[in-house]
Formats: C-alpha cells, structure tokens, sequence
C-alpha cells in the first residue's frame, strides 16, 4: 500500500498506532468511516486513491438509489434539465443517512425540486464578481488582495454555489492565456499584497498545474501571502497526500481556508488531512454557510466550532447564504445569525468564534454583524454588556494625546488604495464625505449657475482635509485659500 492509503482498521498490540503513513499518533484502534454495502468489497488501495473518488462520483438517480432512498423531489430534481450539477464523491455519500431526507450532509449535495422554485432578488451572479474582474477570472474588489479563480471543476458541488453560474462547467474553464493575464495583472499591481486561490476548487487541479502556479504567484515581488479556499478535504480527504503537502509547503506563507459546514463532517479521515496539512506548515481556518435545516442552530454550531478548534482549524467566517439562484430553501433570517453568534458568545472560547458576515449582494464585498455590545457612550464613559446580560462601564481617558500620523513611518509608507478608502479615508482626513454617485446633480435641482453658486467651489473645501484641494497654512502667514484669495 502506498503511504496515503487510510485503514479502515490498524492496531500495533498497544503501541501508538501511525495512521496514514504521516506520523499522527491515533488510538491503538483506529476506525474510519463506515462504507455503504454497494463498496464493501472495494480494495482499501482504490477506496483511499482520490482519482478512483473522482471517477466514480455519484450524479443520477440509479447511482444514488443504491445508497439513499430518495424521495420523489430529490428525484425530480436529479432528472431534471439545466439543473446546477451534481457529483458526489463516494466518501461523502457515505456520511449520508440513506432513510433521513433531512439529514445535514444529503441537503448539501443532492438536490430538491425547491431549486427550481425562484424567490426575490435572487441573481446569476449576487456578489457581481465579473463586473469586478479586469481580467477573466480575477476579482480585485478589495484594495489589496484579488480573488484568482483558477478552476470551475470542484470535487463535490454544493447546491448553495456563489458561482454555480460557471462553477462545474468544463465549456467555462480557465485557459493558460487567462493564467498568464491574471498573473500579469497581480504583478502590474503592486497595491496587491495577498492573493486567494478559488474556483471550484484549486485542490482538484492536477498538481503540476497548481505547482507552477503558486511558484510563479510566489515570484512576484510585492505579493507576500498566498490563501487557497478548499472543500476538497471535506469531500475527498484523500487528496491531501504527500504530494500536496510538499508542494504547500514550498510556498510559504501560505494559508488554507476549508469548509465545513456541520460537525458530521468532521471524520477521521478529516482529522488526518488536516494533521498532514498543519505539519506541513500550513495555518488552516474554516469558513462555513448558515444554511436552513442544515446548521441554522447554536448548539449545532457550537459542536462544529469546538470540533474544529480540536484538529486545529480556526473557525474564520459565518456567512449569510447568498441571493444566488437554486438557493432559496437554504436560505435564513439574517437574524438567525446574530442569535448563533449570541450563543457562541462567552459560551466558547473565543478563537472558536467565526466572524458573521453578509457578502454584500451588488459586489459591496464582506459587511460584519454582531449583536450590539455597546448599549450607550458619552464624552468620557461607554456602557457596555456582555454575554449574560451583565452591564458595566468603562472610563474613558481625558487627556489622550492622539498618534500623531505626522511623524509616522508606518502612515507614511502605507499602500495605496485608490478609490477605496472608504470610511478609513475619512477618519484619515483624506475627505470629508462621501456622496452617492449624482448627488451633485440631483442638489442642483437643474438650476443654473448664478452669483452664489459659482465655478469657484472653495467655499465647500473643508479646511485642513485632504491634501490636493484644502486650504495651505503656514504659521505666521496669512491663510489661505486653494485659489489665493484671502479669507
């Protein structure tokens, strides 16, 4: 056998038994996932080959009938046509509780007639990630870091799909010619300082590809991190061998974001993927999909929480389900999610609590939510609560002498983000608003120009902010304005 195979059973008469071949210490008896009867007789060689998982994945109603006893709208749905793909690894669907049309992992994967059913605002693409693309593929919504869609080929796929509008396409595969523009235009860039492999899924890319990837994205200068995100350890644990270890870990710092979705998925197997993962140097976190009738309870979520943290996986995002279409069944209240953040809240340790987010639908990125721990401020005084209700306050200090920005190395060397400043601009004193796009116009109410309402717009440059348009002063000088005159 070769040394990525997982035994179903090992046992070495009382000595720590090495599992997997990657020197894990595991319990004398190590089980693993039990295998429906329709692979009993598969060789444990084949079984634990992840090309042998790909290739007999499960996608029609005769192939899943023999695991799971499907019911008339999982049926409909496998038959029916223009329907977001389907593909089950033999591993995952054997997590599935054949007789339970509830069970977490079935509605993840298999799909129901309720995708077929439209619902409000739903969109082919919701995060607008291709009108955020200069180059096919390459999403640079953030100042610095891009989104590098690689594949639209996963191991599994998920019937919540943010990108089920290419994802498991092979007619909407990315091409060398696109490799090589989006690697083009990251090192065109030099604001971009981290960059986030997706797709699908860069794992399920044959590993020469994905070497010669990362060796060229690492060349780059100014490009310090590379993340990859990953479902495939959770629907193929096989594929983390020694192969992908070696490869990760030339490229470091490189960081690995998994997903999980509910604490059956946590298995033995798992357990060892990320062990190999995590002694090959890479930090690994989880980021997860609140999902009705899957995961959309604290105590579900604080199970998933605590058994992540137990194979050292971070938790890293919550996210709301997003207006894609095929999932409205799925989705939630955005209120279901600032409950399960309540009741992680001091119930959990605190590097186990995921940060809850809504993608914004329209490409308005990440926006955090939390229930609302600060319950009233004054000039010197915050009133705060925590988990159980308890109030208490906190003094402010009085004679605060601010960071002065002035004589900063760091404010003066700080990256360029053009256009995206945002609130942080404000609080920067780059700007003193932000307008909705025509606000000037629509204030101007058609009128034309008169004696107070003039070319000459110094009398709306707010003193003392930003750098081109405010007024110059000079200790000992008279003051004034951008265009000389005095005030």
């Amino acid at each position: 056998m070769g040394d990525n195979v997982l035994l179903r059973e090992k046992s070495d008469n009382g000595a720590s038994a090495l599992a997997a071949g990657n020197g894990a210490p595991t319990s004398n008896k190590q089980t693993f996932t039990p295998r429906p009867e329709v692979w009993a007789e598969v060789p444990d060689e084949q079984w634990n080959d992840w090309r042998w998982q790909l290739k007999h994945r499960l996608n029609s109603v005769e192939e899943l009938g023999q695991i799971v006893n499907l019911t008339e709208s999982e049926k409909r749905a496998l038959r029916a046509n223009n329907l977001f793909r389907v593909d089950i690894t033999p591993y995952f669907a054997a997590l599935i509780d054949p007789d339970d049309s509830d069970c977490p992992i079935r509605k993840q994967v298999i799909p129901t007639d309720a995708e077929m059913v439209p619902f409000t605002s739903m969109m082919e693409d919701s995060l607008a990630e291709d009108r955020h693309s200069p180059v096919p593929g390459l999403v640079h919504r953030y100042p610095d870091r891009v989104l590098m869609l690689v594949t639209t080929q996963c191991a599994s796929y998920c019937r919540y799909c943010t990108r089920s509008r290419i994802v498991g396409d092979p007619t909407a595969q990315f091409s060398r010619t696109e490799y090589d523009a989006q690697i083009d235009y990251i090192s065109r860039t030099p604001q971009i300082r981290d960059v986030l492999l997706s797709g699908g899924d860069p794992f399920v890319l044959p590993p020469k590809v994905l070497d010669n990837l990362l060796a060229r994205l690492r060349a780059i200068p100014h490009l310090e991190i590379i993340r990859l995100g990953t479902r495939v350890p959770i629907f193929l644990p096989q594929r983390v061998d020694d192969e992908l270890c070696a490869t990760l870990s030339k490229y470091h710092p490189l960081w690995v974001n998994m997903h999980f979705n509910h604490p059956k998925e946590i298995t033995p197997e798992i357990a060892l993927a990320c062990d190999r993962l995590s002694r090959a140097g890479v930090p690994l976190g989880n980021q997860s999909v609140l999902l009705a009738g899957v995961n959309d309870c604290v105590h579900i979520q604080r199970k998933l929480v605590q058994e992540l943290v137990k194979i050292r996986i971070r938790p890293y995002y919550l996210y709301q389900c997003d207006l894609v279409e095929g999932s409205g069944h799925l989705r939630t209240p955005v209120g279901k999610g600032i409950e399960i953040i309540e009741g992680l809240r001091g119930h959990t340790s605190g590097y186990a609590i995921p940060t809850y987010v809504v993608d914004a639908p329209g490409g308005g990125g990440k926006i955090p939510l939390m229930p609302n721990y600060l319950l009233s401020m004054s000039d010197h005084k915050v009133v705060l609560r925590n988990f159980e209700g308890y109030i208490s306050t906190y003094e402010e200090p009085i004679d605060y002498k601010p960071h002065d920005p002035t004589t900063c190395p760091y404010c003066k060397a700080k990256r360029p983000e053009p256009g995206q400043t945002g609130i942080t601009g404000l609080l920067d004193g780059e700007r003193f608003n932000i307008e909705p796009m025509g606000f000037e116009e629509i204030h101007a109410r058609g009128g034309a120009k008169h004696r107070l309402r003039s070319e000459d717009t110094h009398k709306w440059q707010p003193f003392g902010i930003g750098t081109e348009t405010s007024p110059v002063i000079q200790i000992g000088q008279p003051i004034e304005t951008a265009n000389h005159e005095l005030l």
